[in-house]
């Protein structure tokens, strides 16, 4: 069994080597508390020569975000947070400011969740800063959080009402992890997650031992892959751990299994099934956001997720809890994998579930009654320095009609997404679910829910898996169609 199940992953890798140009990978099977295969491809560094084995050092950006949230847990577990109390009750370093007067100042649960209200960037000046302001050269001492945030962080939205996905929200986390615990925040997660689990390799800081072994990462170039420049994190909460494969393959065991491994425990399987669970939901129909995990499922089964990026670094990881299997992919020299590497990961999750690959349904009828409901300008909330929720859906787009099939078409530098691509019925039972082939991008079939807020009665378009959502308007007069 063991043998077919590394046939089946080395074939699944050597396609997706083929489809996708990777310098650098290492791709984990995790089932019933174990590491059931590794695949390794590719030099951890090109000028040694020294190959990736399952102890070579990757950045793994935000997962990081999924052992800050495992760590604000524990505190919540022994009673020294509320996850329901405003953030600012556990933080002194600096100031959680509400940019509006009559705004409910944000909790954990918000900033679990993404929904605090935080911005993506501190000020539209970090546009013009290396890594979005969030990076400082490996040689160069990093500031503490109350240096960094000496003007406070401003609130810009109704927490609980918009989903923005923030690192200085995690970083926050990480800020009050210490200042409850009474432990700097990297020897709070070597002593209580990272050691209990056995990850021996792991850390927020570059040691001697995880900089001997430190991958150097590469971006595709014109002539080839080229060193990135190494950048320390500012936001270590929300992107700074450092594991190997042979960690996380320990990590995602406990992930499975409720909370703990072979080596030891960090949380309570209550505890973690409630991490599991939806926090944020913009509409019932959308799987949505748990305490630090991005929620999904794949034709019934249901998973959490996260993917990683830093320049030079990818990384993504599916748990499938009810299934006991989990599968990580870590790479260091991969081109846009941030697009392609979710789908692809997913897809292999799919294959190991048995499951047939994801596909446009023909056999769902059009409903062009409610195609009047649907057809406008919708825009995204928040700051216009929001990039990242900019990039993923524009900050405006269109449902319209062409050729006798509803569209879709969104304000974003992408030729076929300004033209528009088709919306394609995706549920037999829901007129309002549809699904987008965006496969010629690596991204694959993400789904689009359409609902109605229940304060206004707007309708909406909320996407999957990413919670984010778009709200119909009056489209300024230069748009509108004659």
């Amino acid at each position: 069994m063991l043998q077919e199940i590394a046939s089946a992953t080395e074939q699944w890798v050597a396609g997706m080597l083929n489809r996708r140009p990777v310098g650098g990978l290492a791709l984990g099977v995790v089932r019933d508390g174990r590491l059931e295969h590794l695949s390794v491809h590719g030099f951890a560094d090109l000028g040694t020569r020294e190959p990736i084995d399952e102890d070579t050092v990757f950045r793994v950006a935000s997962l990081s975000k999924t052992f800050t949230a495992i760590a604000v847990m524990q505190l919540w577990e022994r009673g020294l947070v509320d996850l329901d109390a405003p953030a600012a009750h556990y933080l002194s370093a600096y100031a959680l400011r509400p940019a509006e007067s009559g705004h409910r100042p944000p909790t954990l649960r918000h900033l679990l969740t993404h929904t605090a209200g935080i911005g993506e960037l501190r000020s539209a000046a970090d546009l013009l800063r290396p890594n979005a302001g969030e990076g400082v050269r490996a040689d160069r001492p990093l500031p503490s959080l109350a240096e960094y945030y000496r003007r406070g962080l401003r609130i810009d939205a109704e927490p609980g009402t918009r989903w923005t996905y923030a690192n200085h929200g995690f970083a926050t986390l990480g800020q009050i992890v210490a200042e409850v615990s009474g432990e700097p925040f990297d020897h709070y997660l070597r002593e209580h997650v990272f050691t209990p689990l056995g990850m021996t390799d792991t850390d927020l800081v570059r040691t001697g031992r995880i900089r001997a072994r430190l991958a150097t990462g590469y971006e595709l170039r014109a002539r080839g892959l080229r060193e990135v420049t190494d950048r320390e994190r500012t936001t270590p909460g929300a992107s700074s751990v450092h594991s190997t494969p042979r960690d996380m393959a320990r990590y995602l065991c406990a992930l499975v299994a409720g909370g703990a491994n072979g080596h030891g425990s960090v949380l309570a399987p209550t505890t973690l099934a409630m991490m599991y669970a939806p926090h944020y939901q913009p509409d019932p129909r959308v799987p949505g956001m748990g305490l630090g995990f991005f929620r999904g499922e794949a034709d019934g089964h249901r998973f959490v997720e996260h993917q990683g990026i830093l320049p030079g670094f990818t990384s993504q990881m599916f748990v499938a809890p009810d299934d006991g299997l989990a599968v990580f992919a870590l790479t260091n020299a991969a081109h846009r994998a941030l697009l392609w590497l979710p789908g692809e990961t997913e897809a292999f999750l799919r294959r190991l579930l048995g499951l047939p690959e994801q596909a446009i349904r023909t056999d769902v009828p059009q409903h062009p009654e409610i195609w009047e409901e649907l057809c406008g300008w919708y825009t995204l909330g928040g700051r216009v320095t929001d990039v990242r929720a900019r990039a993923m859906a524009g900050s405006a787009a269109e449902v319209f009609v062409r050729g006798g099939r509803l569209m879709l078409r969104s304000l974003i530098p992408v030729p076929t997404m300004l033209r528009g691509i088709p919306l394609h019925p995706d549920d037999e039972n829901d007129p309002y679910v549809f699904r987008l082939d965006l496969s010629r991008y690596g991204i694959g079939k993400a789904r689009i829910v359409c609902g109605h807020e229940p304060k206004t009665g707007a309708t909406a378009l909320h996407f999957v898996p990413v919670p984010l959502s778009l709200h119909k308007y009056a489209a300024p007069r230069f748009f509108r169609r004659r």
